[in-house]
């Protein structure tokens, strides 16, 4: 599953490695740029809103990053930027800052479900034309009743301290999710099927060598 040469460059923007993993799965060649933009949620806003914002001013920040240098990827480009956030009734939990605060999001995820929300956005030009494209995914995660003793050894892993909602679905945190109701791989970090899916009918870009 290659993309063809013909094709425009796809460049991903975000530094996540789960992010990363997952395109590469595909068999897709891209280019990293980290968008350098705030997330911080305004009052009032509700997540889907925010996803939305914050995986458009991160598209916005690498194409216009992408211009300002002038790289062959400024024209001819996909950029695809992604936000991820973990919901919990009406409370948005994004990473945690420390070991306690990781501490307390598990507590409060503890028995519950919850919900990902990823925004997606991309954005091509291409012969001078600006192609826009956003969606946002939602999948529910049931998470099993902790003891103190398990998030303890959780939070010593350290795997919880740089992801939103302190846990990860993909790795050693696997052990907590009892159900997944929707995109799995949303709960990584960017829903893969909505995303080709998007890709072809939006770019005409397709994974598939022709």
């Amino acid at each position: 599953m290659n993309a063809t040469t013909q094709q425009p460059t796809i460049v991903l923007g975000s530094s996540s490695p789960r992010r990363k993993d997952l395109l590469s799965v595909l068999g897709l060649t891209y280019h990293v740029v980290k968008p350098e933009t705030p997330e911080l949620v305004q009052p009032g806003e509700a997540p889907v809103s925010y996803v939305q914002r914050n995986s458009l001013e991160k598209c916005d920040w690498v194409c216009n990053h992408l211009a300002q240098k002038k790289t062959p990827a400024a024209n001819g480009n996909i950029v695809i930027c992604a936000d991820t956030i973990v919901v919990l009734g009406s409370k948005i939990l994004e990473k945690p800052l420390n070991a306690a605060h990781a501490t307390e999001m598990l507590r409060s995820l503890s028995g519950t479900s919850h919900t990902v929300y990823t925004g997606v956005r991309l954005r091509s030009v291409h012969t001078g034309k600006d192609r826009t494209s956003d969606f946002v995914t939602a999948t529910k995660v049931r998470i099993k009743k902790l003891s103190e003793q398990e998030i303890k050894s959780y939070i010593q892993t350290g795997e919880p301290l740089d992801k939103a909602g302190g846990y990860a679905a993909q790795g050693i945190g696997s052990y907590m999710v009892e159900g997944i109701e929707g995109s799995y791989t949303n709960v990584v970090g960017l829903p893969v099927a909505e995303l080709v899916q998007c890709l072809e009918k939006d770019f005409s870009f397709s994974i598939w060598q022709s």
